[in-house]
């Protein structure tokens, strides 16, 4: 890290621009919510609101510019208009569009001026044009404060784009972080930056051949772009800080079958471990080609404890998406969305998290419901799977009418919609919706536990049933039988995996035949989201021996009462199912104590792993490094914790700003630990 870097990090880290932040001025809104403006309207007027009182901040030995002095601004509707709409309306999470990927490397390569260019009179491309211009009035401002201020090669960078099309990597950078950052002044969240070292590659090689850059000044580029990531973070929303979805994809396979990974990809990986910072997190797309070097690398930010990279495995997911109908160069191309969700850049208007399936809920309804009246487990499986396929299609049935804020500025950069006068809110080329599947291991041992205690003789049906109404207590010995000797998984133990591949196959099935509203497929996947906190509230004691209170497993992971025989008999439960069937994604979550990078060789090994997984066909990976009894002194001492960075469930974030449920989840697992 330059001794330039250092100082900027610094800077940031000591919030010192924060001081340069401005309350949103009283009565703001009247200047947008007029009843004669469209909603496309109204957005495009309150971004150039918003861009206008924005002041330019430039830190001293400043590299890569923008930084944010407004923190919001109010909806584009009066309270009373917002709920006319959520009346008439499904409103997905804040009604803002989020989790997609816009096509940088087609603005950043031609400019915004070339857009502009293509736009005509109409309403729409009016709001198109507004927000174009009261960006480059912005980066005029900027560009003015920095000749002022002597840097001169900052005023140059900014004096060409985003207006014009970059032509160095500095350029590009600067492009994408000005790009990036009125998307979120627009009021659309969880954009992604996609395939980063695809779509910036050319830059920097650019650079490097005609010797403008060396790898060392190129790297501090790069460095100092990421510690734009982190500058205004804190301003984005999410469910807890840190869920910002400033994700990036690294390698992979191109549209055109090329292996992607480069210089830049390993540049990444290297400055995301010499910074410690939770932005931008790291996506690493590999197959079964993929050299354990590659893994390696990987694997030294594991031991860092940041919580990434997550790791996609080319050889599931791209044939997975090609048999859900997508293209096969857009399947090559796909991009995640903020947490895991597997989406295609600049060409999907998807929903990849619309709503969930809670498997573990699922299964303990039956039990508590229908059990007595089963005669053998075939009987059992079959009220289980009528459940799953009467919840699926409730839960797409009741996403109708969907509205989004309409994003003239967003709908730029995506295919079509400049063209035909589109906003992204209505649609693209791919229109699908996704369902995270929750609590699937805790779903199958209960399973097994049925089969292997009730349908045996073991346990009576009535005995297990009142000793989960009463939360266990005084059934010690029942609830011995069902956490020591019933089958759980993740112990390579098929007792237990069969239900959980028997639940997944289930959980596709039931979603082949439906199409959304928008003419889209729905999606299964592996994920949990928020909802492994909520569905675990929703539930009391459950028959493989959890008691109420005790939550789900985040993600596609083991439950959290379980004795687990080691890393390699986890790695082969969890690839035993179809994971191309449930391609919606949700990683397989692991937890490792950091007292296993001791040993000289412990990178290797661990890679080796990641390597594993990848080649018995898993579709996503994630690995955590925890100390719990850190964790422990962090919940009583915070002060002492601010850069104590964890995962929490498709992101990481800070331990001390999460809420405590979160953190009380993460010491759970750190008790898990391989």
């Amino acid at each position: 890290m330059t001794e330039r870097i250092a100082q900027l990090k610094q800077y940031q880290w000591d919030r010192n621009h924060h001081a340069f932040r401005k309350e949103v001025p009283a009565g703001i809104e009247n200047t947008y919510r007029k009843e004669s403006l469209s909603d496309f309207q109204r957005t495009a007027l309150r971004l150039k609101t918003a861009l206008d009182l924005e002041m330019p901040v430039i830190f001293p030995n400043e590299i890569i510019a923008f930084t944010r002095t407004l923190p919001g601004l109010p909806l584009i509707f009066t309270d009373a208009e917002w709920e006319e709409i959520k009346d008439a309306h499904y409103i997905h999470e804040m009604g803002n569009i989020s989790n997609l990927t816009p096509d940088y490397g087609k603005m950043i390569g031609e400019g915004l001026l070339a857009q502009k260019e293509k736009l005509t009179g109409s309403p729409y491309h009016q709001a198109m044009a507004q927000s174009i211009d009261a960006l480059l009035a912005l980066t005029a401002r900027y560009e003015k404060a920095a000749r002022e201020m002597g840097m001169n090669d900052l005023a140059d960078t900014l004096s060409h784009v985003p207006a014009n099309g970059a032509r160095s990597f500095r350029e590009a950078l600067q492009s994408l972080r000005i790009l990036h950052y009125t998307l979120w002044c627009e009021g659309d969240y969880h954009n992604t930056l996609g395939r980063f070292d695809q779509y910036m590659f050319p830059y920097l090689a650019k650079d490097l051949a005609e010797g403008r850059e060396t790898e060392e000044s190129a790297f501090e580029l790069l460095e100092a772009f990421f510690l734009s990531c982190n500058r205004d973070s804190d301003l984005y929303p999410g469910m807890q800080q840190g869920d910002n979805g400033q994700s990036m994809v690294l390698g992979g396979i191109t549209p055109d079958g090329k292996d992607g990974y480069n210089i830049l990809s390993a540049m990444c990986l290297k400055a995301s471990a010499e910074l410690r910072l939770i932005d931008p997190k790291i996506n690493l797309r590999v197959n079964k080609n993929t050299p354990l070097e590659i893994y390696e690398l990987g694997t030294q930010l594991t031991k860092l404890g940041l919580g990434f990279p997550q790791y996609e495995n080319d050889d599931v997911a791209v044939p997975a998406l090609m048999q859900l109908g997508y293209e096969e160069a857009d399947a090559r191309n796909y991009t995640m969305a903020a947490c895991w969700e597997f989406i295609i850049p600049g060409r999907g208007m998807e929903i990849p998290n619309i709503g969930a399936l809670p498997f573990a809920n699922t299964v303990d309804g039956i039990i508590r419901q229908k059990l007595m009246d089963c005669p053998d487990m075939a009987a059992f499986r079959e009220e289980i799977k009528k459940d799953i396929f009467k919840r699926v299609a409730e839960e797409v049935a009741a996403k109708k009418n969907l509205y989004f804020i309409p994003s003239p500025y967003l709908s730029l950069f995506f295919d079509g919609c400049l063209e035909n006068e589109k906003d992204i809110s209505l649609g693209n080329k791919y229109n699908n919706w996704g369902l995270h599947g929750t609590g699937v291991a805790a779903a199958a041992d209960m399973m097994a536990a049925v089969e292997e205690m009730v349908f045996t003789g073991k346990i009576e049906k009535e005995a297990l049933l009142k000793a989960l109404e009463d939360n266990f207590h005084g059934h010690d010995e029942l609830r011995d039988l069902l956490v020591h000797q019933s089958p759980k998984m993740g112990n390579d133990d098929d007792r237990a995996d069969q239900h959980a591949v028997w639940l997944l196959n289930t959980f596709a099935d039931a979603v082949a035949p439906l199409k959304n509203e928008r003419g889209g497929i729905v999606r299964a996947g592996t994920g949990s989201a928020m909802y492994y906190i909520f569905h675990a509230n929703e539930m009391g004691a459950t028959a493989d021996g959890r008691e109420a209170g005790v939550p789900l497993p985040a993600n596609y992971a083991p439950s959290l009462n379980i004795r687990l025989n080691g890393p390699v008999s986890l790695i082969k439960s969890f690839t035993k199912p179809d994971l191309g069937r449930v391609i919606n994604g949700g990683p397989l979550t692991i937890e490792f104590s950091e007292s296993v990078f001791t040993q000289e060789e412990s990178i290797t090994k661990v890679a080796q792993l990641v390597q594993l997984f990848i080649q018995r066909g898993g579709h996503e990976l994630q690995l955590n490094t925890v100390n719990r009894e850190r964790l422990l002194d962090a919940q009583a001492h915070p002060e002492n914790y601010r850069n104590l960075i964890v995962r929490v469930w498709g992101w990481s974030g800070y331990f001390i700003e999460l809420d405590k449920c979160y953190q009380d989840h993460i010491i759970r697992r750190a008790e898990l630990l391989v």
